[in-house]
């Protein structure tokens, strides 16, 4: 995959005719996992044998994976009004990103998990305080965290009837497209330099009709957003591929924001909704596990071979985190499943430059080809770092 290389010269003037090793550190495509427990444990508010199990679960986290979502659900991050979870949140994105990985905070405006004392409010103080939110939480966290699904599930937000909330009241009342334009203008505002995301289950053509109308309105969007929880079976390669060709003539980069496959049974295939499908139990099975690594291999190569996918989240890292589903890479004791192996082989051999030792030229100079990413060289006791691509 060509489009995954890139090649560069490093030059190290002072030190012509030597030898240097060449390491990568980190990709530059975005290998990423939801993972919420990481605010409570670095609070220290777990008991020590949950957060042993934790700790465990982070090392192979960071084994593999280079960007983390962060939860930004208006009604836990701030259930009274005036009190958002800053502190917690902050210190659990700041102990991720001293380990080196990338931060997107997830989301700004959903009409799920709402704030409940947003019903206290009139439409246009909704309205206001809705953008006032977006601004507090974008500067509040840049430079830490410069990634944000600005909108999630803005297809159904106008029609959705489970429950009255206040996004959905403004959403009717001041339309998607409005709704939309000023998050995207005021979050652009508060931080110029973020990549802003618009996000969304529904892959009919509702969705990619809703992009074309903001792109010709002028809206910015850094990227697109497809969501693809399979706890109905995984994609078959036609929609897949259908729905790659048909989000990419808009040129945009391509995130799959939240990945899920099950290695239990398959959920039926008659739920509209994966929310609604309640269980006590829902256990990994050996025969699902071994279906769930072909998936994942399969789902992750195909979204590799894309030029115009930049990142891939799953969700969620561990079983029984989301709708008590077997579909996490870890069991849960969060010991690796199958599918962790297979994605772990993926990203840190398949796809990943192998150590090189090369030699400068008279001039101090090398020629480095590699998977684009962070670089170490070594030389003798020195390091130095560049960047491929």
């Amino acid at each position: 995959m060509t489009h995954r290389q890139a090649a560069t010269v490093l030059r190290l003037p002072d030190h012509p005719n030597t030898s240097v090793t060449i390491k990568q550190s980190k990709h530059k495509f975005l290998f990423g996992c939801a993972e919420f427990s990481v605010l409570p444990y670095v609070s220290g508010e777990m008991k020590p044998d949950t957060a042993a199990a934790a700790e465990k679960r982070y090392s192979h986290m960071a084994e593999i994976f280079n960007q983390v979502t962060l939860p930004f659900y208006w009604g836990r991050y701030e259930p009274k009004r005036g009190e958002p979870d800053f502190a917690r949140t902050q210190k659990a994105a700041k102990w991720l990103a001293q380990r080196g990985i990338t931060l997107k905070g997830h989301p700004l405006c959903w009409h799920t998990v709402c704030a409940d004392w947003l019903m206290d409010l009139t439409n246009d103080e909704i309205y206001d305080t809705q953008m006032a939110r977006v601004t507090r939480d974008i500067v509040a966290f840049r430079g830490l965290i410069d990634a944000w699904d600005v909108i999630n599930e803005a297809v159904i937000m106008p029609i959705f009837d489970k429950y009255d909330n206040g996004v959905t009241r403004i959403c009717k009342e001041h339309g998607r497209f409005k709704l939309i334009k000023d998050l995207f203008k005021t979050a652009r505002e508060a931080n110029p330099n973020a990549t802003l995301l618009i996000n969304d289950f529904d892959m009919s053509e509702s969705y990619d009709i809703l992009v074309e109308g903001l792109l010709e309105a002028g809206v910015k969007i850094d990227a697109i957003g497809l969501q693809s929880h399979m706890h109905q079976g995984c994609w078959p390669k036609e929609k897949l591929l259908e729905v790659l060709d048909r989000f990419s003539r808009f040129k945009l980069p391509l995130h799959f924001t939240e990945i899920s496959l099950v290695s239990g049974e398959i959920m039926p295939k008659e739920i509209m909704d994966l929310n609604d499908h309640k269980v006590d139990k829902w256990p990994s099975t050996p025969e699902g596990e071994a279906r769930q690594a072909r998936e994942i291999k399969w789902f992750y190569e195909t979204l590799y071979a894309h030029p115009l996918v930049e990142a891939v989240t799953y969700w969620s890292f561990m079983d029984g985190l989301w709708l008590n589903a077997p579909s996490g890479l870890l069991s849960l004791s969060s010991d690796p499943k199958p599918a962790y192996d297979v994605l772990r082989r993926l990203i840190k051999e398949d796809w990943w430059t192998p150590e090189q030792k090369l030699t400068t030229d008279e001039n101090g100079k090398v020629s480095v080809t590699g998977t684009k990413g962070e670089y170490i060289a070594y030389r003798g006791d020195d390091e130095i770092r560049f960047t491929i691509g």
